[in-house]
C-alpha cells in the first residue's frame, strides 16, 4: 500500500468519548479488557501515525477521570462539550461532540478531522491509513456498506465546511449524525465489502461495544486477530 506523506495539520483525530453509555452502563471507553481500557487500544494504533489525537469529553470531571487511568501520553489535548451550542445540558449526542471538537481544531488551524468514537477498541492501522488516504482531495471520506449504510462516525470531515453544517443542524435541533454529510460535498464514499474488507477480514475496526453482550463478540474477534498474527509470524 502506498503512503502519502501529509503535513500534520492537514488531519487531526478526535476520539468521542462523552456519551451516557445507557446500555453499557459505565464509561465504555474506560472499561477494561484484558487489563486495559478499550480506548488504550484504539490509542496504541492511532499513535503510530504523526497526526495528533484528541478526546472529546462532555466534563472536566470525565477528564480527570481519563488522566487518571489511561496512559495519556499519546494524547495532545482535551476538548470540552461547548456548553453555548446545547439548548438541554442533558442532550449528549455525538453531533454535540463533533461540533465542539471542529470549533477547536478550526481555531488551531488544522484542516481536517477523523472522528471516532471510543467503542471501537479493534481499529486496524491499515483501515485507517487508507481512509486518510482516500481523504485527499475530497470535502469527507466516509465507508459506506452495500446496503447504503453508512459510518459517520469513522470518518474524516473537512473541518470548515463540517462546522458550519453542524451548526445549523444543532440550532434546528437536529442531532441525526447522518445528516451531516453535505450532497453539495465532494464526499469519497468508501465501500466496506470492496476496499476495507480485502485490509480487515474480520471488518473488527467496525466492532462497536454498545452492551455487555458485545464482549465476548469482541475476545472472540480479538483472539481470532491474536491467532491469525501468529500465523503469521510462523
Amino acid at each position: 500500500m502506498w503512503k502519502i506523506k501529509l503535513d500534520s495539520k492537514y488531519l487531526a483525530i478526535a476520539i468521542l468519548i462523552g456519551g451516557k453509555s445507557k446500555r453499557f452502563g459505565s464509561d465504555k471507553g474506560l472499561f477494561e479488557f484484558h487489563g486495559k481500557p478499550l480506548i488504550s487500544y484504539q490509542l496504541e494504533i492511532l499513535n503510530k501515525f504523526n497526526y495528533n489525537i484528541f478526546l472529546v469529553a462532555n466534563s472536566k470531571e470525565q477528564i480527570q477521570e481519563y488522566i487518571d487511568k489511561i496512559d495519556i501520553s499519546p494524547i495532545m489535548g482535551f476538548i470540552i462539550d461547548d456548553p453555548g451550542i446545547i439548548p438541554k445540558q442533558e442532550i449528549r449526542v455525538p453531533v454535540i461532540g463533533l461540533y465542539s471538537a471542529f470549533k477547536e481544531l478550526k481555531k488551531l488551524n488544522y484542516e481536517k478531522l477523523f472522528a471516532l468514537p471510543c467503542d471501537n477498541p479493534l481499529i486496524q492501522y491499515n483501515v485507517v491509513n487508507l481512509i486518510i488516504e482516500q481523504s485527499v482531495g475530497y470535502d469527507c471520506c466516509i465507508p459506506q456498506w452495500d446496503n447504503g449504510f453508512i459510518e459517520p462516525l469513522f470518518a474524516i470531515y473537512s473541518i470548515e465546511k463540517a462546522l458550519n453544517r453542524l451548526k445549523k443542524n444543532i440550532q434546528e435541533n437536529n442531532y441525526k449524525i447522518t445528516n451531516l454529510i453535505d450532497g453539495n460535498w465532494k464526499t469519497n464514499f468508501l465501500s466496506v465489502e470492496n476496499y476495507i474488507a480485502k485490509l480487515d477480514n474480520e471488518l473488527s475496526s467496525f466492532l462497536n461495544i454498545n452492551s455487555l453482550d458485545d464482549i465476548e463478540k469482541l475476545a472472540k474477534i480479538y483472539y481470532n486477530n491474536k491467532d491469525k498474527k501468529k500465523k503469521d509470524i510462523n
